[in-house]
C-alpha cells in the first residue's frame, strides 16, 4: 500500500490562496457588493492570475502577460494588508469603493486580452551568404564552371522555442486522442497561429 505524501508547498499554497480568497470577499463586501457578489470577486482574481501565468509560460514576449500578472497580485494582496486591521470596513473610502466596482471590466479586459493575442513568433534567421571563391591566379589556369551547377547552401534551420515546442506537442497528443491520426503542418499552423515555416519546423521536431 503506498504511503500518502504531503506536499509542504502545495499545503501552504492552499493556505495562503484560502486566506487570500477570504480577505478579497471580506472587502468586497465592505465596499458594497453584497451576497454573490462578494464571492465572485476571489475567483476574478485567481482566474486573472492563471491566465497570466499561463500566458507567460506559453509565449517568448511576456510583458503584457507580466503587467497583468502583477495587477492582479496587487489586487490579493491589498486585499490582505486592507483586512489587517488597518482599513475601517465599516467606513470604506470612496475611492475603494470606485476601484472595487471597476474591478470586473478591468479583469475583463485582461483575461481577454491574455487568451486572444496571438502568440509572438521568433523572428527567423537571415540565410547566411555563400563564401565568395578565391580569385584565380594568372599562373593557373581557369575551370570550366558553365557545365557544373552551382551548389546552392540548404536554409538555416527555424529555431523553435522549447516552450513552443512543448505547447505545439500537448496539442498534438490531443489531436491524435481525439482523431487517431498525427496532426498535420497545416493543423497545427491553424492552432498555434505561427508562420508556415516555424509550423514545417515543429512538425519536423514532433516526427
Amino acid at each position: 500500500m503506498s504511503r500518502i505524501r504531503i506536499d509542504a508547498v502545495l499545503v501552504q499554497a492552499v493556505i495562503a490562496g484560502a486566506l487570500s480568497f477570504a480577505h478579497l470577499h471580506d472587502l468586497a463586501e465592505a465596499a458594497g457588493q453584497d451576497g454573490w457578489k462578494a464571492w465572485a470577486y476571489p475567483v476574478s482574481v485567481d482566474l486573472l492570475l492563471v491566465a497570466a501565468w499561463r500566458r507567460m509560460r506559453t509565449t517568448a514576449d511576456n510583458r503584457a502577460a507580466w503587467a497583468w500578472f502583477v495587477i492582479a497580485l496587487a489586487a490579493s494582496l491589498g486585499a490582505n494588508v486592507a483586512t489587517a486591521g488597518l482599513l475601517d470596513l465599516d467606513n470604506v473610502p470612496a475611492w475603494l469603493r470606485i476601484l472595487v466596482a471597476g474591478w470586473p471590466a478591468l479583469a475583463f479586459l485582461g483575461g481577454t486580452l491574455l487568451v486572444h493575442t496571438p502568440t509572438t513568433a521568433p523572428a527567423e534567421p537571415d540565410p547566411v551568404p555563400a563564401a565568395a571563391p578565391p580569385a584565380a591566379s594568372a599562373a593557373e589556369p581557369v575551370p570550366d564552371v558553365t557545365a557544373a551547377p552551382v551548389p546552392v547552401p540548404a536554409p538555416a534551420p527555424t529555431a523553435v522555442p522549447l516552450a513552443l515546442l512543448d505547447h505545439a506537442r500537448k496539442l498534438a497528443d490531443a489531436h491524435q486522442t481525439a482523431t487517431g491520426d498525427r496532426i498535420d503542418a497545416a493543423t497545427l499552423r491553424a492552432r498555434l497561429g505561427v508562420p508556415a515555416p516555424l509550423a514545417d519546423a515543429i512538425t519536423a521536431q514532433l516526427a
